[in-house]
């Protein structure tokens, strides 16, 4: 199935509110879409005969910056028996009024590979997946204070005690910034 019949059934299925962009050039066409479709897409995708998108090959969150102010996820998605592919996104802004993380519904009970990305994308970007059953850190300590692949990201000096913080040498190596 092609990108241009996807986006018609979606849209015949869902409505065109369900649809908020799309992106047809480049290597993997994509569809950004309303994140309270998502779940509703998402199962669908999986689930319908005509498209049996059996595997999301990767799901990864996309930090466009302080000043753009808005967060994506990716969900790569391919069909093993029909060998198509498609790439949905879900854009949510960077921090809510409350300052809560943003937040986007999990995709984990339609594809057990949403899991352990789920939670990458949680420690590292620090997008929080509503419906996730086990939503902790997977990389990084549990008090670990922030989100380090954001942007705005501050790093900590020390971590227990322990100097977290190295700069780079002139060869492009990590080093100690204090040598004392």
């Amino acid at each position: 199935m092609t990108f241009s019949e996807l986006k018609s059934l979606l849209t015949q299925e869902f409505g065109m509110e369900a649809l908020v962009a799309e992106e047809e050039l480049g290597l993997m066409p994509n569809l950004t879409i309303a994140k309270e479709f998502l779940v509703p897409i998402c199962d669908f995708l999986r689930n319908d005969e005509r498209t049996y998108f059996d595997s999301l090959s990767c799901l990864t969150a996309l930090d466009n910056g302080p000043s753009a102010d808005t967060l994506e996820v990716a969900y790569n998605l391919f069909s093993i028996p029909y060998e198509h592919s498609l790439c949905l996104k879900v854009k949510v802004s960077r921090q809510t009024q409350d300052e809560t993380l943003p937040e986007v519904p999990s995709v984990s009970r339609i594809w057990r590979t949403a899991d352990w990305h789920e939670r990458e994308a949680y420690d590292l970007m620090g997008v929080y997946f509503h419906g996730h059953a086990d939503l902790r850190r997977i990389l990084l300590p549990e008090d670990w204070e922030g989100h380090p692949l954001r942007k705005d990201y501050s790093e900590q000096e020390l971590y227990h005690g322990i100097e977290v913080k190295y700069g780079v040498n002139a060869e492009g190596m990590a080093q100690n910034t204090d040598l004392s």
